[in-house]
C-alpha cells in the first residue's frame, strides 16, 4: 500500500509564506501584463490567499499570506512613489491593479500541503547583481520575481528557474550583507548603469524586476553546497 500511495504523496504541493500581504499583492499584481488570480482557502486552520508560482519535480510550489480581512479583490497601486495594498470590494479606481480573489470551499487532495519532499532547488551563486538582472534577457514581456530571504545573518536574492521542463531546477542568486528594503531592482541594458534597488518602477528608460520577501528562509533550496 505504501508503494502505491507514495507517488501521489510526492506530488503534493509545498506552501511557502511571504513576509506580508503587501509582498503577496506585489507578487500577483506588480509588473504583470494582467494580474494573477488569488485563491482564498483554509490552510493550517486559518484563511490564506495563495498563488502557484512554480513546479518542482511535478510538485506545485505555492506562495501565500494569511487573510487580513474579507473582500473581493486585492488592490495594488503606487502613490507618491510608495506602494499601496488593500483588500476591496470593487475595481472602481482605474489607476490601480486588481487581483480577483477566488474563494475555494474545499481543496482537493492534490492541492493540500504535503509532509515534505526530498527534491530541492540546486543553488547557483552569481558574482553580482548585474548578472542576476541579465537573467531576464528574453523574458522582458513575461516578468519573473526575485525572491529575497534571510539565511545565516546574510540575505539571499535570486530567481528559481530550470533549463528544461524535466531537468533539475535551480536557484540563481546573489548573497547580500543586509536586507535592501526596496521592492524593485532597476537596471538598464542600454547603458553601463549598475542595477540599483528602488521603491517604485516609475523612472522611464529602465527595466524593473519585482522583489518578494519571504517570511523565513526558503525551505526547498539545497544549502549544503553553499559556503555562507
Amino acid at each position: 500500500m505504501d508503494k502505491l500511495q507514495s507517488p501521489i504523496i510526492d506530488k503534493f504541493p509545498r506552501y511557502i509564506q511571504v513576509h506580508s500581504t503587501l509582498e503577496f499583492t506585489r507578487l500577483v499584481c506588480a509588473l504583470e501584463r494582467a494580474p494573477r488570480v488569488s485563491f482564498l482557502h483554509d490552510h493550517d486552520g486559518r484563511k490564506i490567499l495563495s498563488v502557484q508560482m512554480d513546479v518542482l519535480k511535478e510538485k506545485p510550489i505555492v506562495y501565500y499570506t494569511p487573510l487580513e480581512h474579507n473582500g473581493h479583490y486585492l488592490c495594488y497601486g503606487l502613490k507618491g512613489g510608495k506602494e499601496e495594498s488593500e483588500i476591496v470590494d470593487t475595481t472602481s479606481d482605474a489607476s490601480k491593479l486588481y487581483s480577483p480573489i477566488i474563494r475555494i470551499k474545499s481543496l482537493p487532495k492534490t492541492l493540500q500541503p504535503g509532509n515534505g519532499t526530498l527534491d530541492r532547488y540546486q543553488p547557483i551563486e552569481l558574482e553580482d547583481i548585474s548578472s542576476l538582472a541579465k537573467l531576464t534577457w528574453g523574458f522582458e514581456e513575461i516578468p519573473f520575481p526575485l525572491f529575497l530571504f534571510p539565511r545565516n545573518n546574510k540575505w539571499l536574492i535570486g530567481v528559481f528557474m530550470n533549463f528544461n521542463d524535466e531537468g533539475t531546477s535551480y536557484f540563481c542568486h546573489v548573497v547580500l550583507d543586509s536586507d535592501p528594503q526596496k521592492p524593485f531592482l532597476k537596471f538598464s541594458t542600454s547603458n553601463k548603469t549598475e542595477p540599483t534597488f528602488v521603491d517604485s518602477p516609475s523612472e522611464h528608460g529602465y527595466s524593473y524586476i519585482k522583489i518578494i520577501k519571504l517570511k523565513d528562509t526558503h525551505p526547498l533550496v539545497d544549502y549544503g553546497h553553499l559556503q555562507n
